[in-house]
């Protein structure tokens, strides 16, 4: 018997909605166009595509750029400052320096929410007063700095202080240890690091320290994470040893302090030579200015007169006048020179002097300081010589000292001078020059005839000279100038123990190319030191000295003598003349030059 297999078979069960099958729903029924596929298809492909190039040309080609991006972030390049060099005296004494400070700076619109009491201690802590600080705070818009120069040790306590909005930054700032005394030597910086007058700004390049770069890394609050080390190290600037004495400068500014205010003068200068190498030893102004204190920089104060000012200086230019014509051979020491009753008349024009001399000789020109007899000795030379001597001495020139504002003075061209002015520059009208050029031209007198350059940085090797005059000629000038000093005009310039040689100048102060009136004055003074070899020049200019003194020999005198006689001790000169006795000095009102 076989076996059957019964198979059943059911119909599938039709899913029915509303007792309508499913698959009667139009929308299923619908079969969408191939092309519409195809087409999303090709706008995945592309967006696909346009993400994997804009991915390869980020990865290839922007790659770089963006890493720099990313890095600006949270890397940081810290700026290390080179330190400044300093400037020193010519023994090593500080004349300017640089020393760690603080900037401090705040945030106005956060400083602003602090407490009352805090604010009052920040403003006690940069010494300043409340309402200075608030004012500050007022003016300011994102950013303020609220002061410079703060010492390192106020950083911790202002730290303490919590104060939203308030940062400090670590720097320098610049010192001044003889303050005014060297100032118009020394200079000032600005607020940039950058000189802006004296040696400061003459040896910029050479003092500005060369800064640093460290590479580091921050959070996003600006905390330090990681430090990558130095990209390059700072490099220190490098020190200016100058030609100054410290204690000599002090010396001239002190002296000429006391002349300007005790003579009730509008201001003064004084300048002190080494003939040998021809380095300043003292360059002293006064009014002068604090250069740590930028407040006191201002008007005439800050002006470097040695340099900066020419004027007609007077009677102190009569030695080169005596010593062309002594040269050219026209007259000697004692060739009589016929100064009649004290006045003379050349084209209408009167020169005269202060007293009747009558016939006397060249010397004796030079000793009573007598106009006529110097204009004399001028007509009877060519004014082409007198112009060439002018400028061999260097002036209506700029002294060559990399000093920034030097004067060149004035000179005019010889071919445009009339008798009446070629008589007149002979005794210092009419021919401006400034002290610094005035005492390089004495050095003409100091040895051989030869006219040295000037230097402020240190030197220990003599100068090379110009030769102007003959040797002859400048021996028997020292001997003319040292009688002016024992029985002439200059006798206030007399120092115990040492023979001096010097020639004393007043001349009426020239204003807007005219005299003024009232009469102002320009007193003078310059001479050698000592005469047996002289080793110093010394020149001193006394601006407007009012009151009952005003000429050269009574303002200008005790001034060279305080610092010729402080540059004999500090080089330890020997005295060259006997000491019997103090030296009285003669009374103010019986010298007239």
């Amino acid at each position: 018997m076989g076996i059957g297999i019964i198979i059943s078979r059911r119909r599938p069960r039709v899913v029915t909605r509303k007792g309508k099958p499913f698959a009667a729903n139009p929308l299923l029924a619908e079969r969408l166009p191939r092309w519409r596929s195809r087409l999303l298809q090709l706008l995945l492909l592309s967006a696909f595509a346009v993400l994997a190039g804009r991915a390869a040309w980020l990865q290839l080609y922007t790659g770089e750029f963006l890493q720099r991006q990313g890095a600006y972030r949270y890397a940081r390049t810290l700026e290390l400052p080179g330190v400044r060099g300093r400037i020193l005296d010519r023994h090593g004494e500080m004349l300017a320096t640089s020393v760690p400070a603080l900037s401090v700076w705040a945030i106005p619109k956060d400083l602003r929410t602090a407490p009352a009491q805090s604010l009052r201690e920040l403003a006690r802590l940069l010494e300043m007063e409340d309402a200075a600080l608030a004012a500050k705070l007022a003016a300011a818009g994102n950013f303020v700095e609220l002061k410079a120069g703060v010492a390192p040790a106020t950083g911790p306590r202002l730290a303490a202080l919590r104060i939203p909005g308030l940062g400090v930054t670590a720097g320098s700032r610049r010192v001044y240890p003889q303050g005014a005394t060297a100032a118009h030597v020394v200079g000032f910086m600005g607020r940039d690091g950058k000189g802006l007058e004296g040696i400061e700004l003459a040896d910029q390049q050479r003092l500005e320290g060369r800064h640093g770069r460290r590479r580091i890394i921050r959070d996003r609050l600006g905390n330090i994470v990681e430090d990558q080390g130095a990209l390059s190290w700072p490099r220190p600037g490098r020190d200016s040893v100058l030609s100054i004495d410290g204690k000599l400068q002090y010396a001239a500014y002190k002296a000429l302090k006391d002349a300007v205010q005790t003579f009730h003068a509008k201001a003064g200068s004084a300048i002190a030579l080494d003939v040998r190498t021809g380095e300043i030893l003292a360059l002293a102004n006064y009014p002068a200015y604090d250069p740590a204190h930028p407040g006191a920089r201002a008007g005439g104060a800050v002006r470097n007169r040695a340099l900066t000012d020419s004027y007609e200086l007077g009677s102190v230019l009569k030695p080169f006048t005596v010593a062309l014509a002594i040269e050219r051979g026209k007259v000697g020491p004692d060739t009589p020179v016929d100064t009649g009753a004290g006045r003379f008349v050349i084209q209408g024009a009167p020169i005269t002097d202060t007293s009747a001399h009558g016939l006397i000789s060249v010397a004796e020109v030079l000793r009573y300081s007598s106009n006529i007899g110097t204009a004399k000795l001028a007509l009877d030379l060519a004014p082409r010589d007198m112009w060439e001597m002018f400028t061999s001495l260097g002036f209506g020139q700029p002294p060559q000292l990399g000093f920034p504002g030097a004067s060149a003075g004035r000179v005019r061209p010889y071919r445009a001078w009339r008798p009446v002015e070629q008589a007149t520059m002979s005794y210092g009208n009419g021919i401006a020059v400034s002290l610094v050029q005035l005492a390089r031209a004495y050095t003409v007198f100091a040895g051989d005839g030869s006219v040295i350059p000037l230097t402020l940085a240190r030197s220990d090797a003599p100068a090379p000279g110009v030769r102007v005059l003959s040797a002859a000629t400048a021996a028997a000038m020292r001997r003319m100038l040292e009688d002016v000093v024992e029985q002439g005009t200059a006798r206030q310039g007399r120092i115990a123990g040492y023979r001096v040689g010097a020639k004393t100048g007043t001349a009426y102060k020239a204003e807007n190319g005219r005299y003024a009136f009232p009469r102002k004055y320009v007193a003078s003074f310059a001479g050698l030191v000592p005469m047996s070899a002289p080793r110093f020049v010394v020149a001193v200019m006394i601006d407007e000295p009012g009151g009952r003194y005003h000429y050269g020999g009574q303002v200008a005198a005790p001034v060279f003598t305080a610092i010729a006689a402080q540059a004999l001790q500090r080089a330890n000169v020997a005295p060259d003349a006997p000491v019997t006795e103090l030296i009285a000095p003669p009374d103010p009102a019986a010298i007239d030059d």
